[in-house]
Parts: structure tokens; sequence; C-alpha cells
């Protein structure tokens, strides 16, 4: 099975969250609520330094995919 880039969930626990699932790597969840980004990966202080270049352009991509989402259940 291919999966998306990302994905769209939730969850009746956290009714106000609005959670995006990165499925490739570096895969991670963000909770559009609050910005708070969980990492679903183990990284070496090298990939660290990486990763803070690359985590901004994937957050925004992200968002980006939400809003388009939302667009497309609004049309």
């Amino acid at each position: 099975m291919e999966l998306p880039k990302f994905l769209l969930a939730d969850n009746t626990d956290h009714p106000d969250a609005i959670f995006i699932v990165h499925t490739e790597y570096p895969r991670f969840i963000i909770n559009l609520e609050d910005d708070e980004v969980e990492w679903m990966e183990e990284f070496s202080k090298e990939d660290e330094a990486e990763l803070a270049d690359e985590a901004e352009g994937l957050i925004e991509a992200a968002t980006a995919f939400y809003d388009r989402e939302v667009s497309r259940y609004d049309a």
C-alpha cells in the first residue's frame, strides 16, 4: 500500500486538536491547535542540525495540506 505524504487525523479524547501525520522520513505528528510536534524517529546530533533546517518547511507543508483539505471540504 502506498501512503499519502500527509494524513489528517482526529481523536475524540482531544476534541479541539487537529492532527496532521507526516508519513515519510522524518515522520512526525503535528497538532495544529498548539503547533506541538511529536517526532516518530530517533535522531543523532548530526541529524538534529539538518532537521532544524528541514523542519520549518515540513511544518509549513503540513499546514498547507490542512488548508487544502479544508478548502476541498467546504467546496
